[in-house]
């Protein structure tokens, strides 16, 4: 468990500016009408490097009165998952490793760096801007859905 240092914070910060400037370009989940879970607004920023970690950022919506979690996500643009929580104890707020991320009853949740969100690890490509790609997320009740990200430069 790694405190966030200065660079991540204004990585993080960046990372919010990106989330506000993709706003309302809100890309739906690939799941069927009458689906309970929808997903929307999925993005990564942009990234020069291969073999990086990036945070996969996004909103799920969840219409059932029954809570729902995410389990697990696979990408192709990355070689591993995984879900976070950033804990703000005392000293400097630091990521720590979830098995799920709840998705609450008849609400929304919205990933973010500074909350619950996803890393992707270890990048198998470069993700340059406007570039999109799928990965399957995994439901404790929905079950599977996939969903459309985009790359996005935060700015």
């Amino acid at each position: 468990m790694a405190a966030i240092g200065a660079a991540r914070r204004r990585y993080l910060n960046a990372a919010q500016a990106g989330a506000l400037a993709f706003g309302l370009a809100n890309v739906s989940a690939f799941a069927g009408e009458g689906q309970a879970l929808q997903v929307s607004n999925a993005w990564v920023p942009v990234s020069d490097t291969q073999g990086v970690d990036v945070p996969l950022l996004m909103t799920i919506k969840n219409q059932s009165t029954e809570a729902d979690a995410l389990l697990r996500v696979s990408c192709p643009a990355a070689n591993f998952s995984e879900k976070h929580t950033v804990d703000r104890g005392e000293g400097a707020p630091a990521m720590r490793a979830i098995k799920s991320i709840p998705v609450p009853a008849a609400g929304e949740i919205t990933l973010k760096p500074e909350a619950y969100h996803v890393m992707l690890l270890q990048t198998r490509q470069v993700l340059a801007e406007g570039d999109t790609f799928s990965c399957s997320l995994m439901f404790q009740k929905a079950g599977k859905l996939e969903t459309e990200v985009h790359v996005i430069r935060p700015r």
